[in-house]
């Protein structure tokens, strides 16, 4: 991968800002039942649009980070997530990171095959597969590690995974994928318009 210039390194500290903002204020979190709409998928859309799978990795790895530190108490979080992290904070540590860097990653491929048929398209679909892959890696995860566990077999209470899933997320994941979608493709053809996407940086591979 290119190196990040310097107009890029800025651009990164301005969305880690942004996903530290969103993290530790009321502002990044609309609760809704016992999930959260989180704005931090937008940083990690912008990230893709304006660095490539660079900063994108790097902005979901700093947006899980900060997720498990909600979850381990040590920033305002959901009893959702503190009781998971009660559970066991290993698979916490896991099931916040990992999903996020995964999006991170795949938004940032995901961006940078679009662009070459429509960078202003491609900030739109970015946005979306944004939080799209955010809620699929992170229920996945969340199956995955904590499926067979008492607290989650109670909030499955004898439904099949697929009807749990949407239950469970519901107008939350469909409120962040709209969200994301609009914002991020404004925002990212802004950007791009008034030249502050790094074209090299984007499409580093």
């Amino acid at each position: 991968m290119k190196k990040l210039d310097t107009k890029s390194l800025v651009m990164l500290g301005v969305l880690t800002a942004f996903v530290i903002i969103f993290s530790t204020t009321p502002i990044g979190s609309i609760p809704i039942g016992p999930l959260v709409i989180t704005l931090n998928i937008i940083p990690i859309a912008l990230a893709a649009v304006t660095l490539g799978p660079v900063g994108s990795i790097i902005i979901g790895a700093v947006f899980g980070l900060f997720s498990f530190l909600q979850a381990a108490g040590v920033i305002q979080g959901t009893g959702f997530a503190h009781t998971l992290f009660s559970i066991s904070p290993f698979a916490t540590f896991v099931q916040c990171v990992v999903p996020r860097t995964l999006d991170g990653l795949c938004v940032g491929f995901i961006h940078k095959a679009v662009s070459k048929f429509n960078k202003e398209t491609a900030c739109f679909v970015t946005g979306f597969f944004s939080a799209f892959l955010n809620t699929v890696f992170f229920m996945s995860s969340l199956v995955l590690l904590y499926g067979n566990t008492e607290y989650l077999q109670g909030l499955i209470d004898g439904r099949n995974i697929l009807a749990f899933i949407i239950a469970f997320v519901g107008i939350n994941a469909v409120t962040e994928m709209v969200s994301s979608t609009i914002i991020t493709g404004a925002v990212g053809v802004a950007l791009q318009k008034a030249k502050l996407v790094n074209t090299s940086a984007a499409q580093a591979s």
